[in-house]
């Protein structure tokens, strides 16, 4: 087997951040190529399953995945909701999901957040149902950035005073407010297109021990890994690896957020940002391991 795993998230290097699917043709047929090779791929995402399901699930089986994942060694896993939730890749498509219901919000917040998203900010964001986990409202695709950050910026303030009075500790960015014995369990967490709100103990490191530790179960795991994201927090994918002593690297493919100074190598694509970076990986390595 290749001494090679990959840990990807899923909007920007793989999904295109405007479409949200897999526009690049490569993309798919290189991931099923590394597949059948027996290189572990995992997708570490804040998404659901729904939409991992419906975005490279579904358009990996078209490209051959199903063969691909009955070669000897293949393994293939899907970590959503930045480990609130999980499922293996079959040939027929994603294993019934696992989820952390110790960290899911109640049923009350979430009824609020929704109502919250229909009263008032409903012209530029919607309320995502999917999520098993967490809470996602996300940018409208027919809506510019330049109207949906602003909104966005309103709806994490009024978002956070919905935590607050729930009882919740909860911080956002500089903000703090702990509950009343001093804890402070879930964030709000803002992407370009998103505002999350999750338990604290969710994130990319979380995941990609989940990934891990099912891989391990598998079969034995390679020594060189490497992450790719376009965020930020997506470096706590290397983080994990780095820290269980693995060969580690990280693609960033959106470094104009600014490349994080770490102790393992940090790889950009050249002048290639989002998927058409993460298509330029994937190409490297199908080449490098003559697929």
């Amino acid at each position: 087997m290749p001494d090679l795993g990959l840990l990807l998230d899923v909007d920007g290097p793989i999904a295109s951040p405007v479409t949200r699917s897999i526009n690049i043709p490569s993309i798919a047929d290189d991931l099923v190529a590394l597949a059948a090779a027996g290189v572990p791929i995992a997708f570490i995402t804040g998404r659901s399953d729904h939409f991992v399901d419906a975005q490279v699930v579904r358009p990996l089986l078209e490209r051959g995945l199903t063969d691909a994942l009955r070669q000897p060694g293949a393994r293939m896993f899907g970590v959503f909701e930045k480990g609130g939730a999980w499922a293996a890749f079959t040939p027929e498509g994603l294993a019934p999901v696992e989820v952390d219901a110790t960290v899911a919000p109640s049923t009350s917040l979430v009824s609020d957040i929704r109502s919250l998203v229909a009263d008032r900010f409903s012209d530029a964001m919607f309320f995502d149902e999917t999520k098993r986990a967490m809470i996602s409202v996300e940018q409208r695709r027919e809506v510019e950035a330049s109207v949906y950050s602003p909104a966005q910026a309103r709806f994490d303030g009024a978002a956070f005073e919905v935590l607050e009075a729930h009882g919740i500790g909860a911080y956002h960015g500089d903000r703090i407010a702990p509950d009343a014995n001093g804890d402070v369990t879930f964030r709000i967490d803002s992407t370009i297109i998103s505002s999350d709100i999750e338990s604290v103990v969710l994130d990319k490191d979380r995941g990609a021990q989940r990934a891990l530790d099912y891989f391990a179960a598998a079969g034995e795991l390679p020594r060189t890994w490497r992450s790719v994201g376009d965020s930020r927090s997506d470096y706590k994918m290397a983080d994990a690896l780095h820290a269980a002593g693995f060969d580690t690297a990280h693609v960033d493919v959106r470094p104009s957020d600014g490349v994080l100074e770490k102790p393992y190598r940090v790889i950009t694509e050249g002048d290639k940002i989002h998927d058409e970076a993460g298509a330029a990986f994937l190409r490297h390595w199908v080449r490098e391991l003559d697929l």
